[in-house]
């Protein structure tokens, strides 16, 4: 029985908007990612008795190919050609669930670098992420990680200059947020208030945080429900008066994230928001 163990990071959305609906029905987005340090532990045990199926201690989680996990590993094997039957596969989570930080992307991209490396396949990154598209439109972007523009599903990725040292904190509020729901009202409302996706690439290009950190926004943030909208907002104004240089809600939410240049004034963030929330962690670009 061979045995890896990797991390999975969480992913955040510096920039995400929506330029509309593509034939095949999805829509065409345009998104500023960042893969950060908050983690998730995949454990492959290939070869380990009992079919392909992922263990992760939350009961809620499946552990069939309905978990993104075990749909990357049999995407996997189809797409090498090779024919074990046995994976197992543990996931220690510490990204937040259903939080817009792609969790179980994250977790898909993992099986996938680790099967590689454990079978020797040998499929270089970009490879790998193609894999990733029959498993989720994020998955692509988590293979390769890093700073990076995403278009079309989020599979088409643009590498870019790394996001300047600073620290991040996000908070999950404790509610879910439907990523269908959100694109249905999109499609009906279509908000013209849009990031300044173009300002944020220059400003990764000139290393300039300030700049990053003011152009954010999110454009599902423009239809979310109003109680939604007050929470976030709560979140937002906190982490401002905490001192950070600026705000978004990371993918389809509901996670919050701030930019902060100075630990301190992060760390003091995260004591504050945790007076209210219990999902909030201290967090720094990889």
């Amino acid at each position: 029985m061979e045995r890896l163990t990797l991390q999975a990071p969480a992913k955040i959305n510096l920039t995400l908007d929506i330029l509309g609906t593509r034939p095949d029905g999805y829509h065409e987005m345009y998104m500023v990612m960042q893969s950060v340090s908050l983690c998730d532990e995949i454990t492959l045990e290939l070869d380990s008795p009992g079919g392909i199926r992922a263990e992760s201690g939350l009961g809620y989680l499946p552990s069939d190919k309905g978990n993104l996990a075990v749909s990357a590993a049999l995407a996997f094997r189809e797409a090498t050609g090779q024919t074990w039957k046995d994976l197992h596969i543990g996931i220690q989570k510490n990204i937040p669930v259903c939080a817009g930080t792609a969790g179980g992307s994250s977790d898909a991209a993992a099986v996938l670098k680790g099967l590689n490396t454990l079978t020797e396949a040998g499929l270089s990154p970009r490879e790998l992420a193609k894999v990733g598209e029959q498993v989720g439109s994020d998955v692509p972007y988590c293979v390769l990680g890093g700073t990076a523009l995403a278009e079309g599903r989020g599979e088409i990725l643009t590498p870019l200059p790394s996001l300047p040292p600073c620290w991040i904190v996000l908070c999950k509020p404790p509610f879910s947020i439907s990523t269908p729901a959100l694109f249905r009202e999109w499609d009906k409302k279509k908000r013209k208030l849009r990031p300044d996706t173009k300002g944020v690439l220059a400003a990764l290009e000139q290393g300039d945080l300030v700049g990053i950190a003011r152009r954010m926004f999110n454009v599902f943030e423009g239809v979310l429900t109003p109680h939604q909208r007050r929470e976030i907002e709560t979140i937002k104004t906190a982490l401002l008066q905490a001192g950070a240089l600026g705000t978004t809600m990371s993918g389809s939410g509901p996670t919050v994230l701030g930019l902060f240049d100075r630990e301190d004034l992060a760390r003091e963030a995260v004591q504050v928001l945790k007076e209210d929330y219990t999902d909030v962690y201290l967090t720094q670009p990889v």
